[in-house]
């Protein structure tokens, strides 16, 4: 990249690209749990409440993306907040993978969907993070 101003703005597209894709999976989750109980091997009541649950985190766990994407530079500590909420469900979820027997095939297939797409939101946020690292943070940088 060529200027600072160019760096910004490609790493707020990263970030915005991993925050949309984040929320619309949270959303999903809180507007659609029957579409998703039985991935996770739910039913009932019980297993919609706890879909929507998993949304309700998920939409808790998008505040430092906004701050990061509002200005990357000036609130890099929720940038590099994201990059270790990713990567901590990045490597929960491989661990995880690894406890859930086999013959839970649509269990494990579900985990792996989670895995790929932190894996994938982790690699866009080093990215917007490496495009940052050497900005000077000033106050008032829009």
């Amino acid at each position: 990249m060529k200027t600072p101003q160019h760096r910004l703005w490609a790493a707020r597209l990263l970030i915005v690209t991993v925050l949309t894709i984040n929320l619309l999976c949270a959303f999903e989750f809180i507007l659609r749990p029957s579409v998703y109980q039985g991935s996770y091997e739910l039913d009932g009541e019980v297993g919609k409440a706890v879909i929507i649950g998993f949304g309700i985190l998920f939409l808790m766990w998008q505040v430092p993306y906004f701050f990061a994407l509002a200005n990357p530079v000036k609130h890099k500590v929720s940038l590099i907040s994201a990059v270790i909420m990713q990567a901590i469900g990045l490597i929960g979820e491989s661990l995880l993978l690894h406890t859930i027997p086999d013959e839970h095939a649509l269990l494990r297939g579900s985990v792996i969907r989670f895995i790929i797409f932190d894996g994938a939101g982790l690699v866009l946020l080093f990215v917007a993070l490496y495009l940052v690292r050497l900005m000077p943070s000033p106050t008032t940088q829009e």
